[in-house]
């Protein structure tokens, strides 16, 4: 019983949580909302589970990556990353708690793991399932007659399957009949200007909300490992012959040689593929060489994991053969990396350009460490590729890309006098803080008066309105927009 009641207080806990992540999520756009409520989660997190945690180092970096993530909502307005980190942060999240509370002898980039964190992820639901089920006994079904209870099961059962068939039907109504289309769409105008529906949507926003956090919690308490069942070895271990392999590379390498000393014709000189110009040369050969370096990458990895050559002199050869790869690609992505400098150059700086340099850089640190790991086998390199990757990806949110990119194209624009002032204008509030230091630089440039002029009516959208949606880079260019003075 005593159990019980601590339950049902740290449910209320958790109500206060829902409300709080129905504030921060569900009022307009993200700010600073996020960053308040992740300080929160992990207060309840500490205070629920103890600081007892395994897996410390790797838990350590995962949460500073957390709160990286959520204070890039606070200081930048990237939307590619505004969007996506809706979805990276819950699941890093969810990751890390499970992290923490398995024992540090389960590997953590191990199958057993992610059999681990699959079925927490299920039995949270099913704990929620669970209470659900029990509040409805103490309450609704309480003073039920067992008939009148299996009846409105059933009713709910059969609204949620005709629910999806009656929105189809209608939509087939409505295509035949333009005047009963008309007629219908006038409900969703009435219901949506009833303000209760709004309430009751958010009502149950916070019921939804509170009880994932209280299932999550309390099924991520148990420190113990969920039996997953014996391995077997009823599996035969797939290998690749050595001699194939062997002969794969060397007829690789060698073109790839050919292709490297050629290459350096063009790092070192002014020569340039017959007549082309250099934003075409580029355009012509950067995805291609991309795509070979990402197929040598996956043929490496494959005979690093396949290919075992017993005899000492063939596996010497094997890993001359491998770092010759690893090299060779290394100039292909050189090669590539330039190219798409010589385009930019040529036609601007782009987020899509911006995010193709930053991918190369890291297959650039993956080959490198990848050599390393051919010559002393004894180092993991599937726990690098995981932790790189996610220093990578946090990496790219704590530095403001579109700033970036704004701050090239202004230079770019000092030197040859071209710039895409719609595309910035494409970009969020770091486009807009570009346009008007060129519009300190260069007033008279065409169009760029009329979209600034836009921007400054629209000023009112853009200002901040509610504490949720508060964030540095959106104050400083509104601020800068309200003094700006139109010549």
């Amino acid at each position: 019983m005593k159990q019980r009641q601590k339950s049902f207080l740290f449910l209320f806990v958790c109500l206060g949580l829902g409300i709080l992540a129905e504030l921060s999520f569900f009022h307009g756009v993200i700010g600073i909302s996020y960053v308040l409520f992740i300080a929160a989660f992990y207060a309840i997190l500490f205070s629920r589970l103890g600081i007892k945690f395994s897996h410390r180092r790797i838990g350590l970096l995962l949460m500073i990556m957390i709160w990286v993530l959520a204070a890039s909502y606070l200081f930048y307005d990237n939307e590619v990353f505004y969007e996506l980190n809706m979805l990276v942060i819950p699941v890093l999240v969810f990751t890390h708690i499970v992290l923490i509370t398995t024992p540090n002898n389960i590997d953590w980039i191990s199958v057993l793991f992610v059999k681990q964190w699959t079925q927490k992820f299920t039995q949270t639901f099913g704990y929620g399932k669970r209470w659900v089920k029990f509040v409805l006994k103490r309450t609704i079904f309480r003073r039920m007659s067992k008939a009148a209870t299996q009846t409105l099961k059933r009713i709910v059962i059969g609204l949620l399957l005709g629910g999806p068939l009656l929105i189809v039907i209608v939509g087939l109504l409505i295509s035949a009949d333009a005047n009963f289309g008309n007629v219908v769409m006038e409900v969703p105008k009435f219901i949506l200007g009833l303000n209760f529906l709004e309430g009751l949507f958010r009502v149950i926003a916070v019921i939804f909300l509170t009880l994932l956090f209280f299932s999550a919690f309390q099924t991520l308490r148990k420190r113990y490992v969920i039996p997953l069942g014996r391995p077997t070895n009823d599996y035969k271990q797939v290998s690749w012959d050595g001699v194939i392999a062997g002969t794969i590379l060397v007829l690789l390498n060698s073109i790839y040689l050919l292709f490297a000393v050629i290459q350096f014709k063009y790092f070192f000189g002014e020569a340039i593929q017959g007549d082309l110009t250099y934003a075409e040369y580029a355009r012509r050969g950067f995805f291609e060489l991309v795509i070979v370096t990402v197929i040598n990458w996956s043929l490496l990895l494959i005979c690093l994991k396949l290919v075992n050559v017993k005899r000492k002199s063939g596996s010497f050869f094997m890993k001359i053969m491998y770092s010759l790869l690893i090299v060779t690609s290394g100039v292909m992505l050189t090669s590539a990396y330039m190219r798409l400098s010589m385009y930019e150059n040529a036609y601007g700086f782009t987020m899509d350009r911006i995010f193709a340099h930053t991918f190369m850089i890291f297959l650039i640190v993956i080959f490198a460490y990848t050599f390393i790991r051919v010559w002393l086998e004894r180092i993991s390199i599937s726990h690098f590729y995981l932790i790189i990757g996610l220093i990578f990806y946090t990496t790219l949110n704590a530095i403001n890309l579109e700033e970036i990119i704004v701050e090239n194209n202004l230079e770019r624009y000092q030197e040859t006098g071209k710039i895409d002032i719609h595309y910035l204008d494409s970009l969020s509030y770091s486009g807009i803080d570009g346009l008007i230091t060129l519009y300190e630089m260069e007033a008279d440039y065409p169009e760029l008066r009329s979209l600034l002029q836009d921007r400054k009516q629209m000023i009112d959208n853009l200002d901040v309105d509610t504490w949720q949606s508060f964030n540095f880079k959106k104050q400083q260019v509104v601020e800068r927009l309200k003094e700006l003075e139109m010549k």
